[in-house]
């Protein structure tokens, strides 16, 4: 069943997508540089070099972003179960992870909420302070409001989303949505 960026199990199913292509063009460039052997015309064994050489950087491509994100898995089905509950306070994404210049920011969970976006990054080493500027900064691009806080402790995020009112007690101006699309946008 294919997943959509934020949805929860996002993360590991991306994660096998990725897997199978970079598996694939691999196995793709390894294929070309073996049937080298099998030519004796000199023409041809170029033709088969080049090939595998172009073959390199789309495998990268792919190669990049799930060895950046191979730490990181799909929270548990209790960590889910304790989310979900939340749900009608706003927009919950799932599986989010972010990337800035300095920063690779695993979100277990964004709450995309009219008073503001909060997020449970699992990160022990984020500079949280740089994160939350960085990602505002964004937003501020993105003509909407710079109010994303990032959450270190899964207590203290619960706690958090326990203390926001349903979003549909504020008045909707689309904002919600978009900070929900810009975030996607944003992940790998």
């Amino acid at each position: 069943m294919r997943k959509q960026k934020g949805e929860y199990g996002y993360r590991n199913y991306r994660k096998a997508v990725q897997f199978g292509e970079v598996l694939f063009g691999a196995v793709a460039i390894i294929i070309q540089l073996l049937a080298r052997n099998f030519t004796d015309s000199q023409a041809a064994r170029n033709v088969l070099t080049l090939m595998a050489i172009l073959s390199v950087l789309p495998t990268a491509n792919v190669a990049s972003p799930f060895l950046a994100s191979l730490r990181y898995r799909t929270p548990g089905e209790d960590f889910h179960r304790k989310a979900a509950e939340y749900e009608p306070k706003g927009i919950l994404l799932y599986d989010l992870v972010v990337t800035t210049k300095e920063q690779i920011l695993p979100f277990d969970a964004v709450m995309v909420h009219p008073m503001g976006v909060f997020a449970y990054c699992i990160a022990e080493k984020a500079d949280v302070k740089k994160a939350e500027k960085t990602l505002n900064d964004s937003f501020k691009s993105q003509k909407l409001d710079p109010n994303i806080r990032i959450i270190t402790d899964e207590r203290q995020f619960f706690n958090r989303l326990k203390g926001l009112k349903p979003a549909a007690e504020y008045e909707d101006d689309g904002s919600v949505d978009y900070a929900a699309g810009v975030l996607k946008s944003m992940s790998m």
